[in-house]
């Protein structure tokens, strides 16, 4: 027995509609099965809300006298895109503040005119005959724009991997802080909550379908950017009014060494039209699995080191390699929960009338990398070769005559297998030489905990670990372990002043 539409928007307005949330749904099912859930249940709410980076608004200011062709456009010295007409730009969530940096971005700009504080904009234009202004500033309130409207290019995923961190040191990503050695795995996402899991095939999301957005009634634009469900991670693109909006669901954060982002709460209904759907909308925690990701590895494609259910990650502890890891969530059950509670109010009460897509999504795509036509810069095209090492069982006196030379300031340490053992510097042997006879060959001064590169890897990802690392050199090493070659700072100096910057 299938249902229409429009029968249940008909029990809606009667008064006699079932809606339930999508934590509720898994039981209902259980229950009464699959055709007594069908006739049962008209309606299943679901909810999420997390960091949604891509994320933002279109805003018009009005026209000022004299006019103004704003070329340029800050918002409490966050710069917005003005490169759409007169006296309209779009901030995004992530877009750092100029005074400020990662402490104040866009989504706090938008969370304070959410809030009804008050905004500096600042504006710059080279003049024309018909905008001869050239300067502007000026201070507004979210009630002082013709429009202020959240469009955000992608909400929602479908699912979102987990991540760790195997290397030694502790990361910082747009999923939190990674601790070292896989000291703990951080996830994001509602799990039998979020929407998208509930509608797998985007049979009933898809544009036109009204949404909660921010705490605003909003709609479903179309597929979000990235989208990609055929690996199980769909997006959405989704629109609203700010002007509606509430900072219970909607608030700006800064990730340690990432950036600005924006929580977003989201929440859609889904009519229960078919067994399809009841089948989609029952789906637990236990049901939904991802990947934990390894983010030390600075790849695209990173490594997975197991996959892993909501239900365990919700548990508090996850099996890695036989060890229980600590997980914990960078998104508010509580708040999805609170969402699809609303979404049923709403719903019951005709705020959100469920339709059909008025275009459907494609449930089959998959997203692209980046299409590359020219190589970055990889260390073996900038490395020495000439590599001057030292035996880790050589005197010390015999590393400063090489040092003395002045070809050097590194010294990798050679094992008697040929392999990287360490690595001394002139500062090593200085306060060797100042101190006599406390040690008297290699071995006793060098480093042994050596960060290395490999040829092939990324100039970028090179870069990175000298700066973290507050070094000047890095060994080059093959899959052997055998140096091949010496990055160092100098080499880094000609590769920026020269022709793959052009």
């Amino acid at each position: 027995m299938d249902k229409t539409i429009s029968l249940i928007r008909e029990r809606i307005r009667d008064g006699n509609a079932r809606v339930v949330t999508a934590e509720e749904m898994p039981a209902i099912v259980s229950e009464l099965g699959e055709e007594g859930a069908l006739r049962e249940v008209d309606v299943v709410t679901t909810g999420t809300f997390g960091a949604m980076c891509s994320s933002g608004a279109f805003l018009n200011f009005g026209h000022a006298d004299p006019p103004i062709k704003m070329e340029r456009v800050w918002l409490n010295d966050v710069e917005a895109y003005g490169g759409i007409a007169a006296v309209d730009a779009y901030i995004g969530a992530t877009q750092k503040s100029a005074t400020r940096e990662e402490s104040y971005g866009g989504a706090h700009v938008i969370e304070d005119f959410v809030a009804g504080k008050t905004i500096e904009l600042r504006a710059l234009s080279t003049g024309t005959d018909c905008y001869p202004r050239r300067t502007i500033t000026t201070e507004l309130l979210l009630e002082n724009l013709n429009q202020a409207i959240m469009v955000n290019p992608r909400n929602g995923y479908q699912r979102y991997n987990a991540a760790s961190n195997s290397t030694d040191r502790s990361l910082y990503t747009y999923m939190g802080m990674l601790l070292p050695n896989c000291g703990n795995i951080t996830y994001s996402g509602a799990g039998v909550l979020n929407p998208l899991a509930n509608d797998p095939h985007f049979r009933m999301i898809g544009s036109g379908v009204p949404i909660f957005l921010g705490g605003a009634a909003g709609i479903v634009v179309g597929e979000g950017t990235q989208h990609s469900p055929a690996g199980g991670f769909g997006t959405l693109m989704v629109t609203a009014d700010m002007k509606s909006m509430s900072r219970d669901y909607l608030r700006a954060a800064t990730m340690t060494g990432y950036g600005v982002t924006l929580y977003m709460g989201l929440g859609i209904p889904i009519p229960i039209l078919d067994i399809e759907a009841v089948r989609s909308t029952a789906i637990r925690d236990e049901d939904i699995f991802v990947e934990v990701i390894d983010y030390g590895v600075p790849s695209r494609s990173r490594p997975a080191l197991r996959k892993v259910s909501y239900a365990e990650l919700k548990s508090g502890f996850v099996d890695l390699n036989g060890e229980e890891v600590r997980t914990s969530s960078l998104s508010s059950f509580r708040k999805a929960r609170e969402i699809a509670c609303i979404v049923k109010e709403w719903v019951e009460e005709g705020k959100l009338s469920p339709v059909l897509p008025t275009r459907a999504i494609d449930s089959s795509k998959s997203a692209m990398p980046l299409r590359e036509t020219v190589r970055g810069p990889r260390v073996l095209d900038i490395m020495d070769r000439k590599v001057i090492a030292i035996g880790q069982d050589e005197e010390i006196r015999t590393a400063a005559q090489k040092l003395l030379k002045g070809e050097t300031n590194h010294l990798p340490v050679i094992g008697v297998s040929g392999k990287l053992v360490g690595i001394v510097t002139t500062y090593d042997v200085s306060k060797a030489v100042v101190n006599p006879g406390k040690a008297s060959l290699v071995r006793d001064i060098m480093k042994k905990k050596v960060i290395t590169t490999k040829p092939d890897e990324a100039v970028d990802i090179a870069v990175r670990k000298l700066e973290q690392h507050n070094i000047s050199a890095l060994p080059v090493i093959d899959s052997e372990e055998r140096v091949i070659g010496m990055l160092t700072a100098m080499n880094l100096g000609k590769l920026f002043g020269g022709r793959w910057l052009k």
